[in-house]
């Protein structure tokens, strides 16, 4: 068992599972980048240790459709091409949002993806993977129980006991406990809020918050969310149901979303309830819910855009009501806030959850449902792999207390090597492993992409864009200052005055008035790079670093 992401740290989820000559990887995640990360699009994992072995290479499998478990497909993909076609297993749900993300990226013919249902098994050579379900924020999410000739792993997912999940049933718990009576080598158990007392609240809080909402609402009311979180989607429908108003999704990646959701029979709602955003934007305001991206306040995103008044179609002011269905990642506090603040400066009512428990619930286990867990299964072994690390300790803490050896709690690092044999399990060593920065180079069309990892930096060079701006008007202060290393051309320094003066152009031409931090990150990123490939041809990394004061 190598964890190649989700090892201490939110998101990037990824492990490979090996027994003899078969190799099946668990889960394919991206990470969203942190504040000091701004120019970086994704982080993914290191999958150099598959590569080598794409002989032994049989199957991704994934737990669930969110963007921490599968948003790194159209980057591993074309590194395991020469596999191809590459079975990937999920549920409907998963396989449906990862269909659109291989289609645009035009690596479908790469793989061959083969839906399951929860409660099946599928066989890998000497191993076979047992799909099991379980409630988390999305439909049909599932834990693995891999078996092996040594025992059976289990890797949980994201999960919690939802005794009344909004969409689909409860956690499978007599088949969990059944895996359990048989015996469970090892538990790899999600830890996000082991820090939290008792249970995470059902779902259905979240949808009587919104209930509640929508009949106080005197205007249009906006929900935001993540694109995948289609339960958001039904909830809308729900209360636009009960309150005479249409929904209409805002985004691009919501509306790709809320179709794969309708065409698998995710969303069935009655005629006429579910309309294009166009249409919804004719009716009364007090007629209108819209259920859009932007709840980490991205700055391409539609919340963000409808915030700083820059959204093409979609305007807000007093009287409406913004939910803000979702608790920021950690890195992107900063721009949630400020998109926070510009819709209150619209004077809309934002409901979010320091004002509003309710709002949002998480989809992770609290430490009692941490707890059940390892009850159910009675596992030999426990491995935390998903938290940071203060979360993996608190974890090995609780497993002692319901009676797991506190050696038999291992604590492994991204790239950590944990071999389970009849002798028991030993730690051995590391593999390659790390951090790959995905940099997508312009927004519009068709984008090239490029990993950047040490031999690409070294080649391609770095570019630090400092400039300071005004926190209330937007306005330029100082700077664009360029700093570069790396760049290996006679022409750099002249480059990079031409870059510096068609970003001060760009900078002085956009609209004055609220500032959108994001919006200035990203414009900075694409002028830099677009002009410093035109004189050298060459696409060094792009870091702003943008201060406002």
């Amino acid at each position: 068992m190598i964890p190649l992401g989700g090892v201490g740290e939110v998101g990037k989820n990824m492990t490979v599972v090996e027994y003899g000559n078969d190799l099946i990887l668990l889960d394919c995640g991206g990470k969203f980048p942190e504040e000091e990360q701004r120019g970086i699009d994704l982080i993914i994992p290191d999958v150099t240790y598959v590569k080598d072995r794409l002989r032994q290479f049989r199957a991704i499998l994934l737990t669930h459709g969110h963007e921490d478990h599968i948003g790194a497909l159209p980057y591993i993909v074309p590194q395991l091409k020469d596999r191809a076609p590459i079975p990937i297993y999920g549920t409907p749900l998963a396989l449906g949002f990862v269909e659109r993300k291989l289609l645009e990226a035009h690596l479908d013919k790469y793989v061959e993806l083969r839906p399951v249902q929860s409660g099946e098994t599928v066989q890998f050579g000497e191993l076979s993977a047992e799909f099991v379900h379980v409630t988390h924020s999305i439909p049909d999410a599932c834990a693995i129980a891999v078996h092996s000739p040594v025992g059976t792993i289990v890797d949980t997912g994201d999960f919690k006991f939802d005794p009344t999940p909004v969409m689909g049933g409860p956690t499978d718990e007599p088949r969990l406990r059944r895996l359990g009576e048989r015996g469970v080598l090892a538990l790899f158990s999600d830890t996000v809020r082991v820090e939290t007392a008792g249970s995470t609240p059902s779902e259905k809080v979240v949808q009587d918050t919104i209930d509640e909402v929508v009949a106080k609402a005197q205007g249009q009311v906006v929900i935001a969310t993540f694109a995948s979180n289609i339960s958001r989607i039904h909830m809308a429908l729900h209360a636009a149901q009960k309150n005479r108003r249409k929904v209409a999704v805002a985004g691009r990646s919501l509306e790709q979303s809320a179709r794969v959701a309708l065409e698998l029979g995710y969303l069935d709602p009655p005629d006429g309830l579910l309309v294009d955003l166009d249409e919804v934007l004719r009716l009364p305001k007090e007629r209108r819910i819209i259920v859009s991206t932007g709840s980490q306040g991205e700055a391409s995103a539609a919340l963000a855009r409808i915030a700083a008044a820059e959204h093409p179609k979609i305007r807000v002011g007093h009287g409406d009501v913004i939910i803000v269905s979702a608790s920021p990642v950690p890195g992107n506090e900063e721009t949630v806030s400020h998109t926070i603040d510009n819709l209150f400066r619209r004077g809309c009512q934002v409901v979010y959850g320091a004002l509003h428990s309710g709002v949002h619930v998480s989809g992770h286990a609290g430490r009692d449902e941490l707890e059940r867990m390892i009850q159910l299964l009675k596992p030999a072994y426990t491995v935390p792999i998903h938290g940071e690390y203060r979360h993996m300790a608190l974890y090995r803490e609780l497993s002692v207390k319901n009676g797991i050896r506190a050696d038999h709690v291992l604590l492994p690092e991204i790239g950590g090597v944990l071999e389970f044999s009849a002798d028991g399990a030993t730690q051995r060593g590391r593999v390659p492993s790390g951090n790959i920065l995905v940099d997508r180079l312009g927004d519009r069309g068709d984008p090239q992409v490029v990993l950047r990892d040490s031999t690409n930096l070294t080649e391609q060079g770095v570019v630090v864009v400092t400039l300071v701006v005004n926190r209330e008007s937007g306005a330029l202060i100082a700077g664009p200052d360029l700093t570069a290393k790396g760049l290996k051309s006679e022409h750099a320094i002249g480059a990079l005055r031409e870059a510096e003066q068609d970003l001060k152009r760009m900078l002085d031409r956009r609209k004055k008035g609220e500032p959108q931090y994001g919006y200035v990150v990203q414009r900075t990123k694409e002028t830099v790079g677009r002009a410093l490939y035109r004189r050298l041809r060459t696409r060094p990394m792009i870091l702003p670093v943008v201060t406002e004061i």
